[in-house]
């Protein structure tokens, strides 16, 4: 009996039609009026079987059947229209990812910077479409609202880091301190930037070696950018022998220097200098600028036409040595 009462005391939905709301209530209270005098123990002894069949054959059952119907229809078509609305506000959110992709493409966006924008737009359209079928429902949206506000809090304290990367990722997306293809050094880290995600960047060592950054400590720390300059100064350092021609040393490097095409010769001249005369050599520091996609080619290259060319030339390359003087008995 308790949970009959429980039940009949549950309110009529907000949702449903001013007519239907009376007729739901007079039920209601009918079957309210029969629970009440059957707890009753006063009337008890004056309930008999006829009684009880008259009151089952006066009750309104057809009106129940009806108000059922009707409330069953009702949800029907608001289903019905919610899934309407759903599919076709996904199905213009997928065109707008494609018009706002095809313009950010035609502006020359980054990769990264465009997946991030094109991410954002569509889970914040995803989350109005579903709060708006929701509402379609007859279901009430604030409580809904305020769930997820409560629940952002609630995950904002709890990953406090990953919301200092995903700001950080942020930040690395508008000032762009490098970008997608760009080599960089962070700590012991050297690499090749392949991606630049909301949460973390991953790029490559030379070694092909997968290296995954929380975007928090690159945004601020220390980064080496070595790509990020368009050119870039290229050193040597070049051992002669004491009693060689320093000029004609000089001379060789100017010259294989002037024959490759990847060094700059105009703005920036390349130089050859004395750095230092060492214990077994005369070191000369060599410097000249390329670009920077050609820093490791040329690199390579022109120490081994140095190695090659000098010694054609009469120059040599002294190996350490030490001079041990011993004294005569006496």
């Amino acid at each position: 009996m308790n949970l009959l009462h429980i039940f009949l005391q549950i309110p009529v939905p907000a949702a449903a039609d001013s007519a239907a709301t009376m007729k739901i209530q007079a039920i209601t209270d009918s079957v309210k009026a029969q629970v009440e005098a059957i707890a009753n123990p006063d009337s008890i002894a004056a309930l008999t079987p006829a009684k009880v069949l008259g009151e089952i054959k006066g009750f309104d059952w057809s009106g129940v059947v009806t108000t059922l119907s009707s409330q069953i229809i009702s949800l029907g078509l608001r289903l019905l229209a919610a899934i309407a609305v759903f599919y076709v506000g996904k199905f213009a959110i997928n065109k707008l990812y494609g018009i706002v992709n095809r313009l950010l493409a035609k502006k020359g966006t980054e990769a990264s910077l465009r997946t991030f924008l094109l991410s954002f737009i569509r889970i914040t359209l995803l989350f109005l479409l579903v709060i708006t079928t929701i509402g379609i429902l007859g279901i009430e949206t604030s409580s809904f609202i305020a769930i997820f506000a409560s629940a952002g809090v609630a995950i904002g304290m709890a990953l406090s880091g990953t919301l200092q990367n995903f700001a950080g990722g942020v930040l690395i997306l508008l000032i762009k301190p490098y970008k997608v293809g760009d080599f960089i050094e962070f700590g012991v880290y050297k690499g090749t930037v392949k991606e630049i995600q909301i949460f973390h960047t991953i790029m490559t060592t030379a070694n092909n070696e997968r290296i995954i950054i929380p975007n928090g400590g690159l945004s601020t720390g220390i980064i080496n950018n070595y790509t990020g300059e368009e050119h870039r100064r290229i050193e040597w350092r070049v051992s002669v022998a004491y009693g060689d021609d320093v000029e004609l040393a000089r001379k060789v490097i100017f010259d294989l220097l002037a024959a490759d095409e990847r060094i700059e010769q105009a703005e920036f001249m390349p130089t050859v200098n004395v750095e230092e005369l060492a214990d077994s050599a005369v070191v000369l520091l060599v410097r000249a600028w390329t670009d920077s996609a050609n820093y490791w080619p040329v690199f390579y290259d022109v120490n081994e036409r140095i190695y090659k060319q000098l010694p054609e030339k009469g120059l040599h390359f002294p190996f350490p040595q030490v001079d041990v003087h011993f004294d005569s008995p006496q």
